[in-house]
């Protein structure tokens, strides 16, 4: 079962092994011809290709004793010296810095990709303020850098700000304007549900483009290692209202006697504690979470949304579809008041939205939810799987983007749920729990709904799977907030089993918004 750690956005990933010095040693006599040379994702395909000929070495996690022995606050006090930032003194609309590397930090190595060529970026103690800690760094060597983060004048002229993260196993998060850190991408997922142990491919080495002096986006290679495979990818950022990742990847799989059971594409990866469809009694806040749903376009041309929940034991729900027009982990409810909490600012944190380039054929989206007993821990995530997976020794390519997305996000074209209330419908005195019905109350907006009058007989279409019966269905304008609202009353036949819900508005047999989903946990 899948476990992330939370907040401290590091990842637990080997060190090098003098087999993965020799790979960087590799990548830059390539270039040792003194002539500047274009780099592309062929050439980092080709680093990824001629290591998954050979057999996984973990490498050792050997770093220095005193970094070892840092707790928290102590490696929290070492910090970048600003003044090192990369590309800074040339005054480029993106700059650069590098996180150390830590006991739960491991390193990777940086390039930076130039007109003259391409040159590494070796660890210098002298980016780095100490704080407090007494340390001997000048003795360490070239222990390279825990990640990167780089930065853009994403809200003001007159300041860069934090723009995109890569840091732990292949982990990485971005901003657009206004917004503040919530949910993360990673690279590829590998067996993150089922009975298998997950798998974190990690990013071991990154190649940074030099930007012009007018560039509107960033440009980073990684290379990619795993257990199971290795990986080329190039990410091109572009800073804006929704900040743009735009991922192209070539994948190739090692020949090993294990194979893979699901590997997800574009996965993400976020928290969801309890909102309004799971409310927490004791808190002050009304709602706690970085994403409040999963949103589905298929390519038939439906849209699904399934509420998120923290459930008590683990649960993995799938989408199937023969292709995919777009999915992603929103944070629809952008209002303070729905969370009331002036630090954390969910209201902030960024929705994602993938959208594949190309077409990925058949395939499902795939949700992990398990519980937890805090904010400070992700439990949410979901990815692509794709029906028709490469096997051992072969390779595939596959590209998307990641709109990260604020106020103004992705949204279906006729109408979208708002909020998901659940409750309990009447118990008369003396009924037996197996007989009490679940209630839910379901809001919707949309240009479809705004502009019916108030008596048009809206329909709500609601089925249950065999476990469930509905009782009651019904759509009807909210006069207090001229909204459109569906209760559903559902009788769950077997409390042991789950009930698995669809609904959505219709009227004269025209869809009106997009189908809500939902599950009943045992």
């Amino acid at each position: 079962m899948s476990t992330f750690l939370r907040r401290s956005f590091h990842l637990r990933q080997p060190a090098f092994s003098a087999r993965f010095f020799a790979l960087a040693l590799a990548s830059l006599l390539i270039f040792a011809t003194g002539q500047a040379q274009a780099w592309s994702l062929d050439d980092v395909a080709g680093l990824a290709r001629a290591q998954a000929q050979a057999p996984f070495q973990p490498a050792s996690h050997a770093i220095p004793a005193e970094l070892t022995n840092l707790d928290y606050d102590g490696y929290r006090d070492i910090r970048f010296n600003p003044d090192h930032t990369l590309w800074r003194a040339d005054k480029l609309p993106f700059e650069a810095n590098f996180f150390h590397v830590g006991r739960l930090s491991d390193a990777v190595r940086i390039h930076e990709i130039t007109p003259q060529g391409i040159k590494p970026i070796p660890y210098n103690p002298a980016d780095f303020n100490f704080g407090k800690n007494k340390l001997s760094p000048q003795t360490w060597g070239d222990l390279g850098y825990g990640g990167l983060r780089t930065f853009s004048n994403l809200n003001s002229a007159d300041h860069k700000d934090e723009l995109v993260v890569f840091s732990g196993a292949s982990y990485f998060r971005a901003l657009g304007a206004g917004q503040r850190y919530g949910l993360s991408a990673r690279g590829l997922a590998v067996d993150t549900s089922g009975a298998s142990q997950e798998e974190f491919p990690r990013f071991t080495e990154f190649w940074l483009e030099k930007p012009s002096a007018d560039a509107k986006q960033l440009t980073i290679y990684a290379l990619m290692d795993s257990p199971r495979m290795t990986g080329a990818y190039r990410f091109d950022v572009t800073p804006g209202e929704q900040t743009i990742s735009a991922v192209h990847a070539r994948i190739f799989m090692r020949a090993t006697d294990k194979p893979v059971t699901t590997l997800g594409l574009a996965p993400l990866t976020s928290m969801f504690f309890f909102g309004e469809n799971q409310t927490r009694a004791g808190d002050f806040r009304p709602e706690v979470h970085d994403s409040d749903g999963l949103m589905i376009a298929t390519g038939d041309g439906e849209w699904l949304w399934r509420p998120l929940q923290n459930p008590a034991a683990a649960i993995t729900t799938s989408f199937s579809m023969t292709s995919l027009k777009g999915f992603g982990l929103m944070q629809r409810d952008r209002a303070f008041h729905s969370y009331e909490d002036t630090e954390a600012r969910y209201e902030l944190r960024p929705s994602a939205w993938i959208t594949p380039l190309g077409d990925w054929g058949a395939g499902r989206v795939e949700l992990l939810q398990f519980g937890i007993p805090d904010e400070t821990h992700d439990n949410v995530a979901a990815y692509w799987v794709p029906a028709s997976m490469p096997q051992p020794g072969q390779s595939m390519d596959f590209a998307y983007t990641i709109a990260w997305q604020g106020q103004n996000q992705q949204l279906p074209p006729n109408g979208w749920v708002t909020q998901t209330r659940r409750g309990t419908g009447f118990i008369r005195p003396g009924t037996e729990a197996v007989d009490q019905q679940i209630q839910f109350v379901v809001d919707f907006a949309g240009p479809a709904l705004d502009v019916l009058p108030d008596d048009t007989p809206v329909q709500a279409i609601a089925t249950a799977n065999a476990n469930g019966r509905v009782t009651e269905s019904l759509a009807y304008k909210n006069s207090a907030t001229g909204a459109w609202r569906m209760t559903l009353r559902v009788q769950r036949l077997n409390p042991a089993l789950p009930v698995e819900l669809r609904a959505f508005l219709q009227y004269n047999n025209q869809t009106l918004s997009e189908t809500w989903t939902n599950l009943i946990t045992p």
